[in-house]
């Protein structure tokens, strides 16, 4: 799974560890997420996307392999 992460963080100037006490999770857990090494659950993604305002697809995408 692909993740823009990353780049939302950068839009909004957000350190990973804001993003992770907005979310409720630990900063690692962002870490792992954004280098593709952690799949987040349905509701932690829902979380991840409501903080930037975005779609869960807009942050989120398959890829050809999963």
């Amino acid at each position: 799974m692909k993740n823009t992460i990353r780049v939302a963080r950068a839009e909004q100037r957000m350190t990973q560890q804001e993003l992770s006490d907005k979310v409720g999770v630990s900063r690692q857990t962002i870490n792992a997420i954004e280098s593709g090494k952690f799949v987040p659950s349905t509701v932690l993604a829902l979380k991840i996307a409501h903080t930037f305002e975005k779609s869960v697809e807009e942050i989120f995408s398959l890829e050809d392999e999963d």
